[in-house]
């Protein structure tokens, strides 16, 4: 499984050096959540980071990669959205799918993200929660579209982990 989003935050809001960085993204409790009913598993709040090293061995346990779909970006304010985002380098997304051959599910966690790479493969973006299958070099794929783990995305941390948590059960 690869999950995919568009690009970090600006390196001044980052609480790790790792991917989905800023404390306030909700990526790793929804990640928590999902994996052991827990939404701080992975969270130091005491330090305002996250755990880097559990998530990579958790990560690196259940098979899952993470990118960005963007390689170089402008951001035209000086915000974290996705809004205020241009890309200016797309990710060589052929390039990272051939370099994971046992990849068959691809995750976007954002509408940036979703139409990055469904406009690169031509397919149809699925709707949030669901996911469409396409091919790529004899390979059957899934591409699920997962709402964005921002707070600024209109779902409560529960109601994003419990769509979340319908991908991990389908893809047991």
């Amino acid at each position: 499984m690869l999950f995919l989003g568009s690009f970090p935050p600006a390196r001044h809001r980052w609480s790790m050096d790792f991917f989905y960085p800023n404390f306030i993204n909700d990526f790793w409790r929804i990640f928590g959540l999902c994996l052991y009913g827990d939404k701080g598993r992975f969270v130091d709040e005491a330090n305002k980071t996250f755990r880097r090293e559990e998530i990579e061995r958790e990560l690196q346990a259940r098979g899952i990669g993470m990118y960005d779909t963007a390689y170089e970006v402008r951001r035209t304010r000086n915000t974290a959205s996705d809004k205020d985002l241009e890309v200016v380098t797309p990710t060589d997304l052929d390039a990272l799918l051939q370099a994971a051959p046992q990849c068959m599910t691809v995750v976007t966690t954002g509408q940036k993200a979703t139409d990055l790479f469904a406009g690169h493969f031509h397919i149809t973006p699925p709707k949030v929660g669901h996911y469409v299958e396409f091919a790529f070099e004899h390979r059957a794929l899934r591409l699920y579209r997962m709402p964005s783990t921002s707070r600024a995305y209109p779902l409560s941390l529960d109601r994003k982990a419990q769509q979340y948590s319908i991908l991990f059960e389908q893809l047991k």
